[in-house]
C-alpha cells in the first residue's frame, strides 16, 4: 500500500453467526460495508477487505467479550488497534432506526469521536484461565446450594420413617448419612422413593463439592504463578484474588490510574450534594462481582484488623453512618489493591515472634503458661491474625496490661 493511502476507521457489529463491517474515513464519510461469516475464513476476509481502503487507525468492535472475542484477537494479532464500543445510543437509534450496517457505522463513528470506547481485555493469558474456571465453580456452587435445599425440603414432608433417621443432623453429617444409605423396597412405596431421591441428591451434592474443591486447587495454582503476592494482602483469599484479576484482565495496563480502578469496581464516591448539603454516596455501577470482592475484604478486616476497627470507631464518633464508613473503607482498600495488582510488593513479615520463640526452643504451651493466656492466642498473634500485643498479668492488681511486640520478645527471653 502506498504512503499516501488515506487513514480509515473500522466499525464492526458482531453476532453469533455473522459480523457486519463498516468503513469510514477521517472526516466520517461512509466508504463501504459488508457482512462476513463469524468463522476463521470470515476473519481473514475481513482483514483483506478493510486493508484495501487505506491505513487502519482503529477498529471499534461491539461485544469484544462475547461474539467479537475471537475477531478482536485476530485483529490485535494483525497489529491493529482494537477498541470496545458501547451499544448504540437509544435516542439516536430511535431517530435513525436500527440495522446491522447502521450499528457498524455508529461503532466506527464512536472510535472517530473517541466517545464511548475503551480498551478491551486481551483474553489470551492466565487471567482468562481464571475466568473460565470461576465460571464453572460459580455454577457448581449454585447447584450445590440447590441440592441441599431440595434435600431439606423433601425431609420436611418425608414419611416419619425417613425423617426420624436424619432428624437433627448437621449438613455435613446429613450428606454423609444419605450418601451411605442403602434404600431397598419397591419404587412405588413413598418411603423407598423418598429415600432413593435423597441418596441421589446427596451424591450430587458430594460430586459438586469435589468439583468446587478441584476448581479451588486449580485457581490457587494459577494464582501462585501469575500473582503470588496478592493473597498476602489481609482479607484476600482465592475467591477475592481471582475475581480482582479477572476484572483487571490479562492486560492490566488498560487501567491507567487507581481512580479508574475505583470506578471500574464501583467504589468511586459519587457526589450526592444539594444546596447546603455536601456528601457522597456509593456507586451503583462498575463490576459488581469485583465490588462484592472488595466488600468481603472490608468485612474481613473489620473483624480481624485492629487498624480497620480503630478507623471505624473513630469515624463513628465523628457521626458517620455505617454505610459512609464502608464507602470510605472500600475506597481505601481499592487503592491498596490497585497498587498490589500493578506493582506487587511483598507483605510485611509478621513471623518475628514465632522465629524468636523457636530459636529459644520454647513451645506454645510454655509461652502461654508464662504469659497467662491461651496457646491459640499466642499462635494468632505470631501469625499476625490479631493485634501484635500480649496480655500479661499485673502482679499487684491481677489485671492485664498491653505490651508491644518488642516487649513480647523480651517476655519470651525471660522464660529462659
Amino acid at each position: 500500500m502506498s504512503n499516501d493511502s488515506p487513514n480509515i476507521i473500522i466499525g464492526v457489529d458482531t453476532h453469533s453467526d455473522t459480523h457486519h463491517v463498516a468503513i469510514i474515513d477521517e472526516r466520517g464519510k461512509h466508504l463501504a460495508d459488508e457482512k462476513f461469516l463469524a468463522v476463521g475464513s470470515g476473519y481473514r476476509s475481513i482483514l483483506a477487505f478493510i486493508t484495501r481502503f487505506g491505513v487502519v487507525t482503529g477498529v471499534g468492535v461491539e461485544g469484544t467479550g462475547s461474539y467479537g472475542a475471537e475477531l478482536s484477537r485476530v485483529l490485535r494479532n494483525a497489529g491493529l488497534a482494537v477498541f470496545e464500543v458501547n451499544r448504540p445510543n437509544r435516542q439516536a437509534r430511535r431517530l435513525r432506526g436500527k440495522s446491522d450496517p447502521l450499528d457498524a457505522y455508529q461503532a466506527a463513528e464512536s472510535v472517530l469521536a473517541e466517545r464511548g470506547t475503551s480498551t478491551p481485555k486481551t483474553k489470551d493469558g492466565p487471567v482468562e484461565c481464571l475466568r473460565v474456571l470461576r465460571t464453572a465453580r460459580s455454577s457448581a456452587m449454585k447447584a450445590r446450594t440447590i441440592s441441599i435445599n431440595q434435600i431439606k425440603g423433601i425431609l420436611v414432608s418425608a414419611p416419619e420413617q425417613v425423617r426420624s433417621r436424619f432428624r437433627g443432623l448437621s449438613t455435613t453429617h446429613l450428606i454423609s448419612a444419605l450418601e451411605h444409605s442403602r434404600p431397598t423396597g419397591s419404587i412405588t412405596d413413598p418411603v423407598t422413593a423418598t429415600a432413593l431421591t435423597l441418596k441421589k441428591l446427596a451424591c450430587r451434592y458430594r460430586g459438586l463439592e469435589t468439583e468446587i474443591l478441584d476448581a479451588d486447587v486449580a485457581l490457587a495454582e494459577i494464582l501462585r504463578d501469575c500473582a503470588p503476592l496478592l493473597r498476602d494482602v489481609p482479607g484476600v483469599g482465592i475467591e477475592v484474588a481471582s475475581q480482582l484479576l479477572v476484572t483487571m484482565g490479562d492486560n492490566p495496563e488498560r487501567i491507567a490510574t487507581e481512580a479508574q480502578f475505583a470506578a471500574l469496581v464501583g467504589v468511586a464516591p459519587i457526589p450526592a450534594s444539594s444546596g447546603k448539603t455536601s456528601q457522597h454516596r456509593l456507586s451503583r455501577g462498575g463490576d459488581r462481582a469485583a465490588n462484592a470482592a472488595i466488600h468481603h475484604v472490608v468485612v474481613s478486616r473489620l473483624s480481624t484488623d485492629s487498624r480497620t476497627r480503630a478507623y471505624a470507631a473513630r469515624r463513628t464518633a465523628q457521626g458517620k453512618t455505617k454505610k459512609e464508613i464502608m464507602r470510605c473503607l472500600k475506597r481505601y482498600v481499592a487503592r491498596e489493591l490497585y497498587r498490589q495488582l500493578t506493582n506487587p510488593q511483598a507483605a510485611p513479615v509478621v513471623a518475628d515472634l514465632r522465629l524468636v520463640r523457636q530459636e529459644l526452643h520454647i513451645t506454645l504451651r510454655e509461652a502461654a503458661g508464662h504469659l497467662n493466656t491461651w496457646p491459640g492466642t499466642i499462635s494468632r498473634i505470631e501469625r499476625g491474625s490479631v493485634e501484635m500485643m500480649i496480655w500479661q498479668p499485673n502482679s499487684v492488681s491481677g489485671s492485664t496490661n498491653k505490651t508491644t511486640c518488642e516487649e513480647s520478645v523480651d517476655s519470651y527471653r525471660s522464660i529462659t
